[in-house]
């Protein structure tokens, strides 16, 4: 068996099979409609992000994927579903064992496509060997590290995949399947015996900023998964956004506490103030702001005709 990812194929639908895809037809169709092939999604072999399925979930994934469709490059345009998955099942060939010695689980299952003019040259290229690599698309509920056991997508770990520790090499076990999406055909797979593009399901009782902040706790290096990464970076792109509006605010903040202090001490050097308002902070400004604030307006002066003082608002004091 081929192990550098494949596509076994078949002429035509068994016509035991045409129970399950007619399932998924609106109107059903015959052996000789569909062109039909066995292909090989993943298993549980340490891929080249040192990262592997538990055997579990290879098994869940297997009732996960039946129904889900086949496409190109992950896209998920309507026009590159070219096929359907109507079986799943895991098998473990005789003799096989993974790298670091498992016995080796592969999770199979049946597609099929229409025979016609638009399919032709894919089916083409399928019987030809040309497209055969392949992968799927997924979301896994953990991501087990194989030396401590963390769960790296809520706690992380200093353990790097690929490096040796105690003399086992590390990688990560991601357990848990969530759901299924799509498999497709890639030119290189993750994984050397299928190809998996792997998900990881966000913890809903976490917030970003907390699970940014669990991995990034300690003094020892973390390794990040793609989606970890995909969270540091909004996260970063939202604490930048925040800091414009901060420092928007400040400035504005600034340019009030120099107007209020010219308006309360108009003997004081206006210049020398803003210089020293600049490199305040927030804090510092807003204080300024709340003493400028409260500080009693002069009252307003008296006519110089005023007889009198006593009569103010009555107008009287206008009078000549």
């Amino acid at each position: 068996m081929n192990m550098n990812g494949y596509v076994e194929k078949s002429a035509a639908a068994p016509v035991n099979d045409m129970e399950k895809i007619n399932a998924f037809t609106k109107s059903e169709l015959s052996p000789e409609q569909v062109y039909t092939f066995t292909v090989v999604l993943c298993d549980n072999e340490i891929d080249r992000d040192f990262e592997c399925f538990s055997d579990s979930a290879l098994e869940e994934l297997a009732k996960l994927f039946i129904g889900k469709t086949g496409i190109f490059d992950h896209s998920m345009k309507a026009e590159n579903q070219k096929s359907r998955i109507y079986d799943a099942w895991t098998e473990k060939p005789q003799g096989r064992l993974t790298a670091d010695g498992r016995e080796l689980v592969l999770l199979k299952a049946k597609a099929y496509m229409l025979r016609n003019q638009e399919n032709t040259p894919l089916i083409e290229e399928i019987e030809a060997g040309i497209k055969k690599e392949v992968s799927v698309s997924c979301s896994m509920e953990r991501a087990v590290c194989s030396v401590c056991g963390a769960n790296k997508r809520r706690e992380g770990c200093s353990h790097i995949g690929g490096r040796q520790y105690d003399g086992s090499t590390a990688y990560t076990v991601l357990d848990g399947a969530r759901d299924a999406y799509e498999f497709s055909f890639v030119a290189v797979p993750a994984q050397k015996g299928a190809g998996v593009t792997k998900g990881y399901l966000i913890d809903k009782e976490l917030t970003d900023t907390e699970i940014i902040e669990k991995l990034m706790k300690g003094e020892d290096a973390v390794t990040l998964s793609k989606e970890q990464v995909r969270l540091v970076s909004k996260e970063l792109e939202r604490l930048g956004e925040e800091a414009e509006l901060g420092r928007e605010y400040k400035k504005a903040l600034c340019s009030e506490v120099i107007s209020l202090c010219s308006g309360s001490f108009p003997e004081m050097d206006i210049k020398a103030f803003a210089n020293v308002a600049q490199v305040m902070t927030t804090s510092e400004l807003k204080a300024f702001k709340k003493a400028f604030s409260s500080r009693k307006k002069p009252e307003m002066s008296t006519p110089q005709l005023t007889k009198d003082k006593k009569n103010i608002g009555s107008n009287s004091q206008f009078k000549i």
